[in-house]
């Protein structure tokens, strides 16, 4: 790892910045780096991108086309403050390049054309810099130009970027003098010579600089930094910088207004680009943010590190060979070979997914002969240094495939490989790169037990918010899976990008965590879990389904007026939206979103329709669903049964050979026990997720897992057994890990209570035969449900949570405070009332769990059956467990107000009834129950007893009453 600096204190100011220039192409991005540099004395010729000798503009197509196709860096001096220059391509189609180099900015320059005003890119770059928080100064470029307006430009940023867009130029100086290079030096503007205007304008900016100013009528020059170091703030400056007017003020705006950044001892880099030498010397351009970093460094902690061989600062083509490079500067290194863009090094983070990326898709067609593979090869060096290519195999057709922003990228990468790699190639016909998401939540189980192999992996995959990405976390507990199998899961994860079931395209805006895993103590291999955690993405991705996204573009179109109603025309029929258009001038603007793939042409027929007078920004809004999605599906033509690369199913070990079980059946067979409760309807009720049994729900079948639930071996290979990473024990204060701990067929106290309150159960299923047979049977009684005659009325259960409902009710809840049981058995007449009409089979459930020794008991009392659970179980892990059992036999409904609680009884088929909702219903009865009694003729009969016989109600009327028997009169 790199060193830190011996005189550096945590948090010390440093000397070095970096700042970025951005802009839309053809705004002056290139000239006006070009007239800093020249200022500041960097160099002593001003180049002119149309002679093609700018400093920066190093690389031979760039000169040519008069574009900036990668960012470099040039170093100048404002006084002692050193600074890194990093100039960004302007070009939309090169995006992806200017965007990495924004994770190492301090400051960003957002240039923009005075004669065009806020364009399209703009607005994108503007977003970019919001989104990765870099303080921004605004150079309105070409103010030399006829017909530029400084009061309709301002007004234009504060609509279109942002209210606080201040003009800096153009204030009186102060009396301090510039302390910069001798051609750059100048009076420095500071806002003590400012007017009230300019201070009020200020002050309106931001709350804390409001209360400044009205404390001490003025705004010292440290608070305006402080405002514009968080954003509160932009500085808009005005010039020409081809004139090189306004530039000299512009600098010294910068060298007032900029706030040296604080660095921490610790060492840290952020990798932002690689790139190769003349020499073809790979090169790894960071910025270091924190410590020093030395010759001869490992840049990765521990001792499997990449050394650091030479360090480089560029300015233009040229570099100096530095021993170290301090907080705060940009360097290349020579000698990792496995660093990446947006990788963090040290105490340094990972960058956040790029927000830009290619949404065309193209076939590279090669000459004939040229081995497919090697040029494959040769690719993924131009892919490392720029990972948005995504160059991919397709192992099916034989072809390689790249994704570009457009058609100028292409041209320049076609270029690229016939200088860099001497082939000529060509590319097809453009795809749009269709993505695909998670429709609901679901439990990724993967399996991997070949002989002398194991590796079981539980992943909870989760649809993300839109524009996320993956997101990849741990909720596991230590003591069933080591902390260094769940980084390791957790590295596996995030290696791949995973396909999706309808297309086959990348997934995108998932959640995964790990939630459960097994391994063993001596067969278990780093490859084992591999294999099985990319199983359990593809059987979890099959089993909640998926849905397909595709590119959509928001758009800006500005059209004669008279066009307007064609225009709105069209954006209907590409299925895009609009909002209400809007006057400017003699035009009329319209803005929107639609589908790339329907918008990625429409520029030729905006110039057609306009006679030349329409102008259509496009810029990347994010992924949605498709809007035509079925089309898309079948045009793909993809399988996913046929898709031998990822396969979904898992692989068992039975009777010493390994056996490949379909992803539908999987969790009938997996030997972790599903952590989540069974939550999700996928799971079949009688028939996995307990131990691998054959689903009967006696824990007596056989495995193909080779592991049995007392944990003998029955296969020959290598279950777990008694050897597992982390042992089988579990925190008996655990509601996820304890609720499903043991099968209900094992829980022998459980059992007895179910028998005495339900009688023995009924249903059964062959004895022995081979796993898969059984599994099927029960299918064909739809899903594990007793096959009833049509005549047999479907029985209704209703179990209650008592104490749930007890403390959601508020006449409950008062007499609970004084009287617990009294609560309680008010709650339970209640219900035998509410029974007796709906005449179900009513089981209200306690929690015994604090009781020490208790070992459950089930009462009838009344109508109703009262359940009071054992030592250390919880009534909603009871009625949980109940209801699985008995859930997809019967009609059962759940009455409690527990949010997890309802999420797993949802997973079991059964309605749910919150303790709002049992309240309405109980009283609902209750006005039924009075006017039946209404019914009947003054006769005051309960109406409990009503269908009991004649003696037996009159009897027990009669007892109620306090009256005597006729006999004992």
């Amino acid at each position: 790892m790199g060193g830190t600096s011996d005189n550096m204190e945590t948090g010390k100011s440093n000397t070095h910045l970096c700042i970025g220039i951005l802009a839309h192409v053809d705004a002056g991005k290139t000239t006006l780096s070009e007239s800093i540099l020249y200022l500041t004395g960097s160099i002593r010729k001003l180049g002119r991108v149309d002679n093609r000798d700018t400093f920066l503009d190093t690389y031979e197509l760039e000169r040519s086309r008069g574009i900036t196709i990668f960012s470099k860096q040039a170093v100048f001096s404002l006084g002692d403050l050193s600074v890194t220059l990093l100039d960004t391509p302007g070009h939309v189609d090169f995006s992806t390049e200017m965007e990495r180099t924004l994770q190492v900015l301090d400051y960003a320059v957002l240039v923009i054309s005075g004669a065009d005003g806020v364009q399209g890119h703009t607005e994108t770059l503007w977003r970019l810099l919001k989104r990765y928080r870099i303080p921004v100064f605004l150079f309105i470029n070409k103010m030399d130009q006829p017909g530029t307006n400084r009061e309709a430009l301002m007004a234009d940023l504060k609509k279109r970027l942002d209210g606080n867009c201040v003009d800096f130029s153009g204030a009186e100086a102060s009396a301090k003098s510039g302390s910069g290079s001798s051609e750059g030096s100048g009076a420095e503007v500071s806002a003590k010579a400012w007017n009230w205007e300019r201070l009020e304008e200020l002050a309106m900016c931001d709350e804390h600089l409001m209360e400044v100013y009205l404390e001490r009528g003025e705004i010292p020059d440290a608070e305006i930094r402080g405002a514009i170091r968080r954003r509160s703030v932009f500085p808009c400056f005005f010039g020409s910088a081809l004139k090189l007017t306004g530039v000299k003020e512009f600098l010294n705006g910068l060298k007032t207004w900029m706030e040296r950044p604080q660095y921490p001892e610790a060492f840290g880099a952020k990798v932002f680009k690689i790139s190769r030498d003349d020499a073809g010397n790979r090169l790894t351009h960071l910025k270091i943010t924190g410590g020093v970093l030395k010759v001869k460094d490992l840049l990765n902690s521990g001792g499997d590190g990449e050394k650091v061989n030479q360090i480089r600062i560029y300015s233009g083509s040229k570099y100096d060979v530095a021993k170290e490079a301090a907080a705060g500067v940009i360097c290349a290194v020579t000698g990792p070979v496995s660093t990446r863009p947006g990788q963090g090094l040290g105490a340094q983070a990972e960058s956040r997914s790029p927000l830009l990326e290619p949404v065309l898709t193209y076939q590279v067609v090669l000459p004939e002969g040229m081995d497919a593979h090697k040029m494959l090869t040769n690719l993924r060096l131009l892919e490392e240094e720029d990972p948005q290519l995504h160059i991919v195999w397709n192992e099916a057709l034989g072809e390689i495939h790249a994704q570009v922003m457009g058609d100028v990228q292409m041209e320049i990468l076609k270029s690229r490989i016939a200088e860099r790699f001497g082939v000529d190639v060509e590319f097809g016909s453009g795809n749009i790169v269709y993505k695909e998401t998670i429709l609901k939540p679901v439990e990724g189980v993967g399996h991997f037990e070949p002989l002398r192999h194991y590796a079981e992996v539980h992943l909870l995959m989760e649809p993300g918010e839109p524009g996320s990405g993956l997101v990849f976390d741990a909720d596991c507990s230590e003591d069933m899976l080591d902390r260094n199998w769940q980084r390791l899961i957790l590295t596996h994860l995030e290696e791949k990008k995973y396909r999706g079931v309808l297309t086959g395209s990348e997934i995108t805006d998932m959640k995964i965590t790990l939630v459960a895993g097994r391994a063993h103590n001596k067969h278990t291999e780093g490859g084992d879990f591999r294999q099985a955690t990319y199983r359990a993405v593809r059987q979890g991705l099959k089993e909640a389904g998926c849905r397909l996204l595709e590119p959509y573009y928001e758009f800006r179109l500005e059209i004669p007026a008279e066009s307007l109603g064609r225009a709105m025309a069209d954006i209907e029929r590409m299925q895009g939206k609009f909002d209400p258009p809007r006057q400017d001038g003699d035009a009329a603007v319209l803005t929107g979103s639609a589908p790339a793939a329907a918008m990625r042409d429409y520029q030729r027929d905006v110039i057609s329709y306009t006679r030349g007078r329409g102008r259509l920004a496009l810029s990347l809004k994010g992924y949605e669903p498709c809007h035509n999605e079925q089309e898309v599906i079948e045009a793909a033509g993809y399988d996913f049964d046929l898709d031998l690369q990822d396969p979904a199913g898992s692989v068992f070990c039975s009777h010493g050979a390994g056996v490949v079980v379909p992803w539908d059946e999987v969790k009938r067979h997996m030997h972790v026990e599903s952590p989540l409760g069974k939550r999700f309807a996928g799971l079949k009720p009688d028939g996995g997720g307990s131990g691998g049994t054959t689903g009967d729900g006696t824990g007596s079948g056989k495995t193909v897992g080779g592991a049995d639930r007392t944990g003998e071996s029955t296969g020959g290979g290598s279950s777990p057994q008694g050897a597992m990473s982390g042992s089988s024990s579990r925190d008996s204060s655990s509601r996820a890990s304890s609720s499903y701990g043991a099968s209900y067929a094992e829980d022998k106290e459980l059992e007895e209570i179910f028998i005495r309150t339900f009688g023995e159960r009924k249903r059964s299923y062959p004895p022995g035969g081979e796993t898969r047979r059984v599994i099927r049977a029960q299918e064909k009684t739809q899903a594990g449900r007793r096959p009833k005659e049509e005549t047999e009325p479907e029985e209704e259960y209703l179990l209650v949570d008592g104490y749930n409902i007890i403390f959601a009710w508020d006449e409950l809840k008062a007499l609970a405070e004084t009287n617990i049981d009294g609560a309680r058995y008010r709650l339970m007449d209640i219900l035998c009332n509410y029974q007796g009409f709906k005449k179900c089979t009513l089981i209200v459930v306690f929690d015994a769990y604090k009781v020490a020794g208790g070992i459950g008991e089930a009462l009838a009392y009344h109508n109703i059956h009262v359940v009071y659970t054992r030592e250390a179980e919880t009534a909603d892990q009871y009625i949980e467990k109940l209801a699985h059992k008995i859930g997809r036999k019967y009609r059962v409904t759940v009455a409690t107000s527990d949010g997890l609680e309802q999420l797993i009884i949802r997973g079991q088929g059964c309605e749910l009834l919150s303790a709002k909702d049992l309240k309405e219903e109980v009283d609902r009865v209750g006005l039924l129950i009075d006017e039946e009694k209404k019914k009947r003729t003054g006769s005051g009969k309960n109406y409990l007893l009503s269908h009991a016989d004649s003696d037996t109600a009159e009897y027990l009327e009669n007892v109620r009453l306090g009256r005597k028997r006729p006999e004992e009169q």
